[in-house]
């Protein structure tokens, strides 16, 4: 029998906005936009990442610009099996034995949901499929020892969906998964504008904004930004100056969802997992928690500290590539539950 040195194990982010693979041994390996560029005509890929990015909104018609996952799950099997190919085909090279995959997925996705991201990943080629949920993979990579009797918080910010559990002896105690995460802060600044200054703005503007100048507590010393976009009124392109303090008004409902749906997994906690969480903390991961006040928005509403984890965007590929380590006690039984 071969030893798995000829094949390779890897660790899947497969975010609504970023994929993020994670090679044993090597570390981060891959850090791309899910963004897939497709000819409608002959249905060929013609872009992937970074390349496809590029694109989103700027395509002619017989080239759609797509993201083939949406709110944390799978909207276009065919696609996310193409791109998940392309994926590892950069990140393996010409393999002898194909790779096996471990998967980071919402804590409550569907069976259905679970078997279309084994079912894509082994279509791209890989030999088994391992599933972790999300706010797990995020507590390991956060470097938070998970094993112990202990409750431990984690809020998962993503592309499509936040995830919230309490982690206690290696598994979730309460989790939620809300479809409330990056995206919807993107929506929810292209309607303000549109509303407010009366101009239309894409996906790519929203995110900027978000990036630069977006709050959701009370900034000190307001700041602007310049952006372009086209006047309902004429049809013609137009740029207007944008504060911070319009980012706030923007984006504070879709922030106040999260908080709600912490406060609803806090409700559930059994009292003694409580008590530890109100000593340790909440660990907030995942690219959303970059999202200026978000933390100070939490702990102001829960009364409880709040912590941005390290490297928080990576920390899912993070403690996908820890867990990898498992594998070989799991082999043979891939989680499929």
């Amino acid at each position: 029998m071969f030893k798995l040195g000829f094949g390779q194990d890897i660790g899947i982010d497969l975010g609504t906005a970023t994929v993020i693979a994670y090679v044993k041994g090597k570390g981060i390996v891959l850090r791309e936009p899910s963004v897939v560029a497709v000819d409608n005509t002959t249905g060929e890929v013609l872009a992937v990442g970074q390349e496809a990015r590029r694109m989103l909104g700027r395509t002619p018609g017989n080239i759609v610009a797509t993201r083939p996952l949406r709110d944390g799950v799978i909207s276009d099997y065919t696609v996310t099996e193409k791109m998940l190919k392309y994926f590892i085909n950069k990140v393996c090279g010409k393999f002898i034995f194909a790779p096996r995959i471990m998967i980071c997925i919402p804590s409550q996705v569907t069976e259905v949901e679970k078997k279309a991201v084994i079912d894509a990943a082994s279509q791209a080629g890989a030999r088994k499929v391992y599933l972790i949920e999300e706010p797990i993979a995020a507590a390991i990579g956060a470097g938070i020892d998970i094993s112990k009797a202990c409750g431990n918080m984690v809020v998962d910010i993503g592309g499509g969906t936040t995830d919230i559990a309490v982690i206690s002896l290696g598994g979730s105690v309460v989790s939620t998964s809300i479809k409330v995460a990056g995206d919807k802060f993107d929506e929810a600044i292209v309607k303000y504008i549109k509303k407010k200054h009366n101009i239309i703005i894409g996906e790519r503007t929203a995110e900027d904004l978000k990036i630069n100048i977006g709050c959701v507590y009370p900034k000190i010393q307001d700041t602007e930004m310049q952006i372009r976009g086209r006047d309902l009124g004429t049809g013609l392109p137009n740029t207007v100056t944008i504060k911070s303090s319009e980012m706030l008004e923007a984006l504070i409902e879709p922030a106040m969802m999260i908080v709600e749906a912490v406060h609803g997994v806090l409700e559930k906690t059994p009292p003694e997992l409580a008590a530890d969480i109100s000593d340790k903390g909440i660990y907030m991961t995942g690219g959303g928690a970059l999202l200026d006040g978000l933390d100070k928005l939490l702990q102001e509403k829960t009364g409880i500290n709040v912590m941005i984890a390290q490297d928080t965007v990576s920390c899912v590929a993070l403690g996908t590539g820890k867990a990898l380590d498992n594998l070989d006690a799991l082999d043979g039984r891939p989680i499929r539950r």
